[in-house]
């Protein structure tokens, strides 16, 4: 067995080499293989092969080109989990085109922002989400991109079907070659301003597959299900582009998350290796039947600091402990308790682990460029040149990248406040942006600001995290209206709607505090240390 360091080093000559990402993610294994067993909402589930993603996807990248997609250009997805998203993936490479993920819970102001800066020029779509793309206040009339529907009964007279793709016969297409090309292009959010856009290359996808072997360790026996959704890029690359380049087999669940649906999954399926978000595991232990028919051998988390009473329960329940990982949309995974034989260990209470393969983490100070000392609370940040799986050279312009970076360009800083002991472990203490983690979804408080700014009624507003049992955090609103308008509860399930409908399902205040005005600095800044007291108030 090779060593994880001599792995990273072979899996970054696979993915630097001028090879195409469809064969390195398709073509190269064989036909027969099974790439994703799909559970249907019934819990009915099939197998897609690899030989069914070839053949789909050749097909969809030649009709693709017949709509006039050129090499370089962005083709988005707004749909389920199943085999339509997973070719519209696939094809999409295969046409040398750039893949955008659009997470379905988002509202058509969230999605439009998304096509527009992306410069979309495709977005294939399913029933359940066609109508957030039709013409409204916030989805322009005249946009540059193309629908494509997967189901013709919710076609509108200008879409074009999947259907109508698939049967295209064209073999004209130049498939997205080289190391250094982009292969996926998709937002983070942060305090401040619109999403930050960020450009993968095609060699990125290495440093998920070394998490995958690495810090995940699924291996060919395994039943694999990352529970995350592929809208983002934790569930995108771990439940997605890792199996597909590794060739592993990776389960995909339909549907929106559901506690009772997932323990059916993990006893029908027999899941061996599980990763989700700790939300996840909050829910599933709150609605716990008892049921000892679980075939679980490794248990991960990610997306937002593990809670220590998750593994009080899943010691006892499961036999096994949840092992914590840490991550970014920028940069993939790079902390973690790995279960990986060379680097397994017990997982400390509370520690992301240490830093994973190929790359090479340090605590700096909070006011110098300096390293921390052991145990000293600090910038969390990675040494660029000692890192060979760094991919990150900044945002998508206009979007600033200054203050991802040292000043001598040696450190890439996470944001995040953490320390390290004398063991190398790591300890996430916070954010330094303010950025909310709930359920694991990063939510930046200025986009549900902007959204709840443009109602009527709001004269201001400022969001902020507060504690959950269940979320580890939830989003709660404070908002000052204009004249004219009386606080109460009818106006705050309102608000809540309204974030709703214009920006995401998942990212609604579940509070919200009407107040006169928002406490700031001298300089006009919102205090949100001061909201957070305040959280907990009666509306």
């Amino acid at each position: 067995m090779s060593s994880p360091t001599e792995r990273v080093s072979a899996l970054l000559r696979d993915f630097r080499e001028d090879v195409s990402a469809i064969w390195l993610m398709c073509d190269r294994h064989p036909e027969d293989a099974v790439a994703f067993t799909v559970v249907d909402e019934d819990l009915s589930a099939s197998d897609v092969t690899f030989g069914d993603l070839r053949s789909r996807s050749t097909h969809f990248a030649a009709g693709l080109v017949e709509l006039g997609v050129e090499p370089g250009d962005r083709v988005a997805t707004l749909m389920g989990k199943g085999l339509d998203f997973l070719t519209a993936v696939l094809g999409t490479w295969r046409a040398g085109a750039v893949y955008v993920p659009l997470f379905t819970a988002f509202g058509p102001q969230a999605i439009a922002s998304r096509l527009e800066r992306s410069r979309a020029v495709v977005v294939v779509t399913d029933a359940g989400q066609r109508a957030k793309l039709d013409p409204g206040p916030d989805m322009p009339a005249e946009r540059p991109w193309r629908v494509v529907i997967a189901d013709e009964s919710a076609a509108r007279e200008s879409d074009v079907t999947l259907a109508a793709l698939l049967r295209s016969d064209g073999s004209a297409f130049s498939p997205l070659t080289g190391g250094d090309a982009p292969i996926v292009h998709m937002f983070t959010s942060g305090t401040t301003g619109t999403p930050k856009g960020v450009i993968h290359p095609l060699h990125h996808v290495a440093a998920w597959q070394s998490y995958l072997e690495h810090g995940l360790h699924v291996t060919a026996d395994d039943n694999y299900w990352c529970a995350a959704d592929p809208g983002w890029a934790y569930g995108f690359y771990s439940a997605v582009a890792a199996p597909l380049a590794a060739g592993t087999r990776s389960i995909l669940v339909k549907g929106a998350f559901n506690a009772a649906t997932t323990w059916k999954v993990l006893k029908a399926l027999q899941v061996t290796n599980f990763t989700a978000a700790p939300t996840v595991y909050r829910a599933l232990r709150a609605s716990d039947d008892g049921d000892t028919t679980l075939g679980l051998r490794r248990a991960s988390s990610a997306g937002e600091p593990l809670t220590p009473e998750v593994n009080v329960w899943a010691e006892k329940r499961l036999g096994i402990r949840v092992h914590d990982h840490y991550g970014q949309t920028e940069i993939g995974m790079l902390l973690g308790n790995c279960h990986h034989p060379q680097l397994a260990r017990e997982p400390k209470a509370g520690s992301m682990g240490r830093a994973l393969p190929g790359f090479e983490v340090v605590v700096l100070h909070q006011q110098s460029d300096d390293v921390a000392p052991m145990g000293e609370l600090g910038r969390l940040a990675v040494e660029i040149e000692a890192s060979p799986l760094m991919t990150f050279a900044g945002y998508q312009q206009p979007s600033p990248s200054a203050d991802k970076f040292a000043a001598d360009g040696r450190y890439y800083l996470t944001g995040d406040l953490a320390k390290v002991d004398v063991e190398d472990d790591y300890f996430f203490s916070s954010r330094d942006d303010d950025v909310i983690i709930m359920a694991g979804y990063r939510i930046g408080p200025f986009e549900v600001e902007s959204v709840l700014s443009q109602h009527d009624a709001v004269s201001e507003a400022a969001v902020v995290a507060v504690p959950d049992e269940i979320r580890g955090e939830v989003m709660e609103a404070h908002v000052a209206l204009r004249p004219g308008y009386t606080a109460g509860e009818a106006l705050a399930v309102e608000l809540q709607r309204w974030v709703k409908e214009k920006f995401a399902a998942h990212a609604y205040p579940r509070a919200v505090h009407f107040t006169d005005a928002l406490p700031k600095t001298p300089s006009g800044k919102v205090q949100r240390y001061l909201l957070r007291q305040r959280s907990g108030e009666p509306q």
